[in-house]
C-alpha cells in the first residue's frame, strides 16, 4: 500500500517523511567529519548510532512481515547503511575501551535483542499474530526513546533556560511525528501512528516551553540543589539520551540534550521521528529520536 498510487495521500505523506527522515540521518555527517580530521572520536558516545541501527533493523522486518510497507523499508534500509557506515567510523577512532563497550552494545542489543525478537516472533507467533506481536515490540521501543526527552523538559523549567533545547529540533520532531502518523492513519497502520502521536506532543511541549522561556533571564542555579546551569549531577548522567547532534568535551551536557531531544526524533518508526546524536563516553546516556513509523524510522 505504501507505494500504490491507490492511496496517493499516503504515498506523499510517506515519500515526506523519507525526505524527512533521511535528513534527520545525515545530521551527524558534522560530527563524523570531525572524528576524521583529528583521528579522534574525542569523548563521544557510539551509543545513539548502535540504538537508531537497532530501530531501523526493527522496522524493517516488521514492514517485511506485514508486507506492501515499501515506503519504511527504504528509509529504514537506508537508516542501516548510514548508521553502520558511523559506527564503523567511530571503531576505526575509538581508544580500545571504547571499541570493546561498543562491540559490547552490538553484540547485546543488535545481536541478541534483536536475535530474540526474531526467533520468539517466527516460532511462537504465525500470520497476523505475528504482526501484532511485532506491531507492539516496535510501539514499546518507540515510546521508550520519546520518554528521553522529559529530562530536557524539567531542565529547562528549573532553569528557565532554552540553551540547550533548540527550537529547530523541536520543530523537526514534531513535523516527522505529523508525518508519519498521517502515513500510518492513511494506511491504517496504528503501530506506525500511535508512537508519533506521542511525539508530537512532546513536539508541541518543547516548543510552547521554547516561546515561554526563550527571553527569560535564566537561574544562576538548578532548581533545588542550587547547582551552576547547565551543570549535571552524577546521577543524572545515567539519563538516557540519543541525538545527531554532537558537542565538545567542553559542553558534555550540551551534547546530552541534544542526544535525548533527537533521540525521540529517531527511535519510532522512520514512520515516526527519530534523531541520534553522539553521546560523551564517560556518560553511558542513551538518546534516541523515534520517527520511522516511530529517527524513531518507523
Amino acid at each position: 500500500m505504501g507505494l500504490s498510487l491507490e492511496h496517493p495521500w499516503a504515498f506523499a505523506f510517506g515519500l515526506l517523511g523519507n525526505v524527512i527522515s533521511f535528513a534527520s540521518y545525515l545530521a551527524p555527517i558534522p560530527t563524523f567529519y570531525r572524528i576524521y580530521k583529528s583521528k579522534s572520536t574525542e569523548g563521544f558516545q557510539s551509543v545513539p548510532y548502535v540504538v537508531a541501527l537497532f530501530s531501523a533493523m526493527l522496522w524493517i522486518y516488521y514492514a517485511l512481515v506485514k508486507s506492501n510497507e515499501s515506503l519504511l523499508i527504504t528509509i529504514n534500509a537506508a537508516g542501516c547503511v548510514i548508521e553502520t557506515i558511523y559506527i564503523i567510523m567511530y571503531l576505526a577512532y575509538a581508544p580500545r575501551k571504547a571499541k570493546v563497550f561498543t562491540a559490547k552494545i552490538l553484540l547485546l542489543l543488535n545481536g541478541g535483542v534483536f536475535g530474540l525478537i526474531l526467533l520468539l516472533t517466527l516460532f511462537l507467533a504465525q500470520g497476523e499474530k505475528r504482526v501484532v506481536s511485532l506491531g507492539w515490540v516496535c510501539v514499546a521501543f518507540s515510546v521508550s526513546v520519546f520518554i528521553a526527552p522529559l529530562s530536557i523538559i524539567g531542565r529547562v523549567i528549573r532553569t528557565r533556560s532554552v540553551e540547550y533545547m533548540p527550537f529547530s529540533l523541536s520543530l523537526s520532531l514534531t513535523l516527522s511525528a505529523v508525518v508519519w502518523f498521517l502515513y500510518g492513519l492513511l494506511i491504517k497502520d496504528k503501530y506506525v501512528a500511535l508512537p508519533n502521536i506521542l511525539g508530537f506532543s512532546f513536539g508541541l511541549v518543547q516548543m510552547g516551553l521554547y516561546m515561554y522561556y526563550m527571553n527569560a533571564t535564566p537561574l544562576v542555579g538548578d532548581g533545588k540543589d542550587g547547582k551552576q546551569e547547565g551543570k549535571l549531577s552524577d546521577e543524572e548522567h545515567g539519563v538516557v539520551n540519543i541525538s545527531n547532534l554532537g558537542a565538545t568535551p567542553e559542553k558534555n551536557y550540551g551534547n546530552e540534550v541534544h542526544q535525548v531531544t533527537e533521540m525521540a526524533a529517531r527511535a519510532v518508526p522512520r514512520s515516526c521521528a527519530v534523531e541520534v546524536v553522539a553521546a560523551p563516553e564517560k556518560e553511558a546516556v542513551l538518546n534516541v529520536n523515534v520517527a520511522r513509523p516511530a529517527q524513531v524510522v518507523v
